[in-house]
């Protein structure tokens, strides 16, 4: 995927850890060069160490991927923390209540520092290293109160790794159009301004969210991700195979497997060639 032209973006499959199967079709991508980053759910279950160093020995000869942290801060995984509040039946809220009350703050800043913590030592534990960037999972990590303790724990503790804002690079009317991506825009706004003025590092650009209906035509929609993206930038992913254990904890399944039969087909080079981008 040569050529000095082409806008070099990340390519990021988030949820590594969730399941056995979709961790084997991550890595799968990986070794295919059809992925080049992915974030880790160090709180899910089926997260271990082996699974860490299989994923990180596919960089022993030359790197072929970024390794981020998975922030979780949502239903139904659990937190690493002793002391995390609120919980319902020992487990994170559910996104809307945990959304809803990092709006209203209502959270708990010292519980979440201590979460944040203790997720970004079971990264470095794991993998023998800080990450190389830090995202969220339902993007809970820009919201208010727990932006601001993630901020400051990677400040303290992994100052090089560079932060997943989700601002899109899209014309006015299309901002409208796209009410998620809307509101990942608002909430990116304060999330870079606070991390530059940590001298924390962002990604340029984001795109990758859509209607996670079953009946979506991935292959389709991912060209549309691609326009005017500026180097550096990151385009989110999902892909997997199913399993029982990826069924019992997300509700995200058959379109995983779209998603993975598009990036290991024949035309997701040539997508990438048409619109002058490379996997960075």
């Amino acid at each position: 995927m040569g050529g000095s032209q082409r806008r070099r973006i990340w390519l990021c499959a988030d949820d590594f850890g969730i399941s056995p199967a979709v961790n084997t079709a991550i890595r799968d991508l990986v070794v295919r060069r059809r992925l080049n980053a992915t974030s880790a759910m160090v709180v899910a279950p089926s997260f271990h160490r082996t699974e860490a160093s299989a994923l990180d020995a596919l960089n022993a000869a030359a790197p072929r991927v970024a390794i981020g942290l998975h922030v979780t801060l949502t239903a139904p995984f659990r937190p690493l923390s002793k002391s995390f509040k609120p919980l319902r039946e020992g487990a994170f809220p559910p996104l809307a209540a945990m959304a809803g009350r990092a709006l209203m703050h209502q959270l708990e800043p010292d519980a979440l520092a201590a979460e944040i913590t203790r997720q970004l030592a079971s990264f470095i534990d794991s993998f023998g290293r800080a990450p190389d960037f830090v995202d969220g999972h339902h993007h809970i990590h820009l919201f208010p109160q727990i932006s601001d303790a993630l901020l400051a724990v990677v400040a303290r503790t992994a100052p090089n790794a560079w932060l997943r804002q989700c601002g899109r690079v899209v014309p006015l009317a299309q901002r409208f159009a796209d009410r998620k991506g809307l509101v990942l825009d608002i909430l990116s706004y304060r999330f870079r301004s606070r991390a530059a003025a940590l001298g924390l590092h962002t990604n340029p650009a984001f795109a990758g969210t859509y209607e996670f209906d079953d009946a979506a035509d991935f292959a389709a929609l991912f060209p549309r991700f691609l326009d005017r993206l500026p180097d550096g930038s990151v385009v989110m992913c999902h892909p997997g195979f199913v399993d029982a254990e990826l069924q019992r904890l997300d509700p995200l399944t058959t379109l995983r497997e779209k998603e993975y039969a598009f990036f290991a087909g024949d035309d997701f080079p040539a997508v990438l060639a048409r619109h002058g981008v490379a996997l960075a």
